[in-house]
């Protein structure tokens, strides 16, 4: 283990994991494929720069491509510290190994949250962003695979059922945390899963209200 860095002082890997998952966060995916066809999205459908408001304003590709990317930004938020120590996993002892995975994670858990709050209040768009589902879902495939893929479940039957994709990330977003418990997952990411589902129930308030009046718009196929 000589000359290999280590996380035992976790204060900058933090501090660190804070500013690279903001600044990941912050990149306006939705925005910039938008803009590259000329618009302005936080002008067009909801005003959101979102995947869904993406593909219903510019179509399927787009829509899919944002998706892609936001999920990817959030995944990676939450896997570089992990990523980071299986690298030198082949050098490192059992028990140093399981301290330092265990260390990976708070750290990419640090990186999921801030990850979220950038794609919500993203400094390059004037701290407008949109509402972090995506971002949130990346982060939990790389922290907690099955429980995301509970939720994932929950937001297609949800979706399909309802034909509203803001029920279904709701839905699916309450999951998480129940499911955290019952898999027996570690207080901490149960925590995350709960914060970030109350985070996606507030950022969707606007559209609870228009559920609760049935004037939420559900979603219509487009090329």
């Amino acid at each position: 283990m000589s000359g290999l860095p280590e996380f035992s002082q976790p204060l900058m890997p933090l501090i660190l994991a804070a500013l690279v998952g903001y600044f990941l966060g912050a990149v306006p995916f939705g925005y910039l494929v938008a803009r590259a066809k000329g618009v302005n999205i936080f002008e067009q459908g909801s005003k959101n720069p979102g995947a869904t408001n993406v593909r219903r304003v510019l179509g399927k590709r787009s829509g899919n491509l944002v998706f892609i990317l936001d999920l990817a930004k959030g995944a990676l938020a939450g896997a570089w510290p992990l990523g980071y120590v299986w690298l030198r996993s082949p050098y490192l002892s059992g028990d140093y190994l399981a301290r330092s995975l265990s260390q990976a994670k708070l750290i990419g858990v640090v990186g999921v949250i801030f990850a979220l709050i950038g794609h919500s209040f993203s400094c390059f768009t004037h701290f407008k962003g949109g509402k972090g589902v995506a971002t949130g879902a990346g982060g939990f495939i790389v922290l907690m695979p099955i429980v995301t893929l509970i939720a994932a479940a929950v937001w297609t039957l949800t979706f399909f059922a309802s034909r509203y994709v803001s029920l279904a990330s709701i839905f699916s977003a309450v999951t998480m945390p129940v499911a955290a418990y019952f898999f027996r997952e570690s207080p901490l990411l149960t925590a995350l899963a709960l914060a970030m589902a109350v985070f996606v129930v507030l950022r969707h308030r606007a559209n609870i209200v228009r559920l609760a009046h049935g004037s939420e718009n559900k979603w219509t196929k487009r090329p």
